[in-house]
């Protein structure tokens, strides 16, 4: 096999407990968002080979889909089979004289409701930064990682999973203008810390969220409704609370928070909060649990975050409950991330 010349790894968070999603959108121009990076991280790597005129000058292998093959990302027209992979390559115009592949891999279930395509998409900008000169900062990897969904793909997409990926940890996001915003990182003592990671579960639901018409109805709706819709406040309020009650390392507080902002989803549409979510929410309210999210715009699929009491055994006994209730369900081991995006290189030795 031939040895490549260079290297390059990075790894990304991805999103969790985002209370405030939904104001971090073009209708809603303005927003407040308080979310958590977590891994299990999207994980990319690139070979960078000498290039020698070889059809196969750029190889993608999406190693979660099994797929392996050649793209040409000048070609647009032939972006269909990950088109948000083949984009990014595109965007970040990478030099004619390189081959390279790139392998992507992530543990978190596709669908999954927690940014894992924007993880990708960071994670693939960070390291093909790397083929050109200069670096790029957390903030500008973020906004190109959303433009390329919104602008080169003509997707709806806020603008909080990006954010997160690209600066890890637990983040109070302020979009003054979309699609601008602060990212103001809540620093809590190590005690804190360890204890909401204790804490926190994320449930899988058994099955890929994907956007419908209910989303597409609440968007129509929002944007008719203007930036100051009530739904939208209610949103937004949640994103201070919950920063207010980390600050101060009160999980009960946190917990009503992420419980309030569960509710104003179902506001926004009652199909939000999946059925499924519902039995899962039951479990959690049977065992204490002091709060649940539901993960991203909601709908059916995805996962929860569920914020549990203070007993282990406790946590415990309620997954092993919500794993036997219906085939599908799954605990996803989760750590909160100290870092944001990380790009490094190695030798091919």
């Amino acid at each position: 096999m031939k040895q490549p010349l260079r290297i390059i790894n990075s790894a990304a968070p991805i999103r969790i407990c985002d209370n405030g999603g939904w104001t971090d959108t073009w209708f809603s121009e303005y927003g407040k968002i308080f979310n958590i990076g977590v891994y299990p991280y999207a994980e990319v790597q690139i070979k960078v080979f000498e290039y020698n005129g070889q059809q196969d000058r750029i190889v993608i292998h999406a190693e979660n889909f099994g797929d392996r093959y050649v793209v040409h990302p000048e070609k647009q027209a032939d972006w269909n089979r990950h088109p948000l992979l083949e984009a990014a390559i595109y965007r970040m115009g990478v030099p004619e004289d390189m081959a390279f592949q790139v392998t992507l891999f992530s543990e978190a279930p596709e669908g999954c409701s927690t940014g894992t395509s924007a993880a990708v998409t960071v994670a693939l900008i960070g390291a093909l930064d790397c083929l050109t000169p200069g670096r790029l900062p957390p903030h500008e990897v973020a906004y190109i990682a959303q433009s390329i969904e919104v602008d080169a793909l003509k997707q709806q997409c806020g603008i909080q999973d990006q954010l997160c990926s690209a600066y890890g940890g637990i983040n109070y996001i302020e979009m003054f203008k979309y699609p601008y915003a602060a990212v103001s990182q809540i620093q809590v003592p190590n005690s804190v810390w360890w204890e909401l990671e204790r804490r926190l579960t994320l449930i899988y639901l058994g099955g890929a969220h994907k956007s419908s018409e209910v989303h597409d109805r609440v968007i129509q709706d929002l944007e008719g409704e203007g930036a100051d819709s009530p739904k939208l406040a209610d949103l937004r309020v949640t994103a201070e609370k919950s920063k207010d009650a980390l600050y101060i390392g009160d999980f009960k507080a946190l917990g009503q928070a992420m419980i309030e902002n569960t509710d104003a989803q179902g506001r926004l549409h009652p199909r939000l909060i999946s059925p499924d979510a519902r039995r899962v929410i039951d479990i959690a309210k049977e065992y204490g649990a002091l709060g649940w999210k539901v993960n991203g715009a909601g709908g059916e699929g995805g996962s929860l975050t569920i914020l549990c009491g203070a007993e282990s055994h406790v946590k415990r006994g309620m997954i092993r409950e919500i794993e036997a209730e219906k085939a599908g369900y799954r605990n996803i081991p989760i750590y909160l991330s100290r870092y944001g995006l990380r790009v490094w290189e190695r030798s091919s030795t």
